[in-house]
């Protein structure tokens, strides 16, 4: 057994072996993407066959996809009101979801008093009689919903909201940071007109990112990073070749892998689930009503302290995190289970145990034995024999 069960995959996965090789070959080349001399153009192919097997990954034409330096970057460059597409141009109001990653939540650049929240239910899905209702006023929107939620893996009914979104005239972007690689992701299929995926979610490495739009004339008229026409004018800036070789093998492989690793996960999040149960029947696991991540179990027990737990979790050499949001360290009251009206002797106890593509037998042996301690410690503090 490893030294360490890692359970933190919705924060960064593993490195694919296939992407740390593409990412060491790339390495040795030398030559700007943007020169036309042949160390250029051997670049240049590096960048442009990463962007085919993207675009293969979603469903979408490679000519659609725009490199960034991480799915928030994505998020940010996306959610602008100067988004025109044939002869309709810009975009009035955002309505976001209450569920949505900070990056749009915080990230996007409309004016604040033109900005909408769209609610969710308890069982952490997009009320979707309140999108209606909030596409029935108002001016031309840009809609932003998640395709699946980073703290519960609840799966959000994207085709659904692109009908109604666009029945009104506006647009959709998904995040869909937390669902590519984990389950069929395809923007057609999705009606999604712009679609953000990160690289260290898929097992390539972190500092990339994409934005992908489903109709070539869709067109951001004013771009977050400008002075050069890289990224066919939608992000200036020579080209991280070495990361974006590395995303591209990572989306090849994982495209190749989709079919058999989904099943998979999802089997081990159910023994995963199990064992929660087995030794503290009473633990709440959110979102388990609705369709989810196969990676992805958010859970609580009264009288669990997030914090604690993930300590406690981390001296037994597991790896897991809060459910909640962190920054520089700290765990910070969850936005998501507000949304779900979680109570908070619930929401501050929210522990996320995701998984992947290199979870082991032996990992779901050591997570449980680590559980079992944990629980014991706190049943002891409520004065309960183990």
């Amino acid at each position: 057994m490893a030294d360490r069960a890692y359970f933190d995959w919705n924060a960064t996965a593993p490195l694919r072996p296939e992407s740390r090789a593409a990412v060491l070959a790339a390495l040795s080349h030398v030559g700007n993407a943007s020169s036309v001399h042949a160390d250029g153009r051997a670049a240049r192919r590096l960048v442009e066959d990463a962007r085919a097997s993207v675009a293969a990954l979603v469903g979408a034409d490679a000519r659609n996809v725009v490199f960034t330096a991480s799915g928030t970057e994505a998020n940010n460059l996306a959610l602008t009101p100067s988004i025109a597409v044939g002869s309709q141009k810009t975009c009035d109001r955002l309505i976001v979801s209450a569920i949505e990653h900070p990056s749009v939540r915080a990230g996007h650049r409309f004016p604040a008093d033109r900005v909408e929240e769209l609610p969710v239910t308890a069982a952490g899905v997009i009320d979707l009689a309140a999108l209606r209702a909030q596409m029935a006023r108002g001016a031309r929107p840009l809609v932003s919903v998640m395709l699946a939620n980073n703290e519960t893996g609840v799966v959000q009914p994207i085709h659904e909201v692109a009908e109604i979104v666009h029945e009104a005239g506006g647009l959709l972007h998904v995040d869909a940071v937390q669902a590519v690689g984990r389950i069929e992701c395809d923007i057609n299929d999705l009606g999604a007109d712009l679609l953000t995926l990160s690289s260290h979610k898929i097992g390539g490495p972190q500092g990339a990112g994409a934005l992908v739009v489903r109709d070539a004339a869709l067109h951001i008229a004013e771009p977050l990073i400008r002075g050069g026409g890289q990224e066919r004018g939608q992000r200036a800036g020579t080209e991280n070749v070495a990361a974006i070789a590395g995303v591209g093998a990572a989306a090849k492989a994982a495209r190749q892998a989709l079919s058999t690793e989904t099943p998979r996960m999802a089997a081990l999040r159910e023994r995963v689930e199990r064992g929660l149960r087995a030794t503290m029947p009473e633990v709440v696991i959110f979102g388990e009503e609705s369709r989810r991540l196969p990676n992805t179990t958010l859970f609580a027990v009264p009288g669990l302290k997030a914090e604690t737990a993930i300590i406690a979790f981390d001296l037994e050499g597991v790896s897991v995190s809060s459910g909640a949001a962190c920054s520089s360290g700290k765990v910070a009251a969850s936005h998501v289970l507000a949304a779900m009206d979680v109570e908070p002797r619930f929401a501050a106890g929210a522990v996320r145990v995701s998984l992947g593509w290199d979870t082991q037998e032996g990992d779901l042996e050591r997570l449980q034995n680590a559980w079992i301690k944990v629980s014991a410690s706190l049943l002891k503090q409520r004065g309960i024999a183990a």
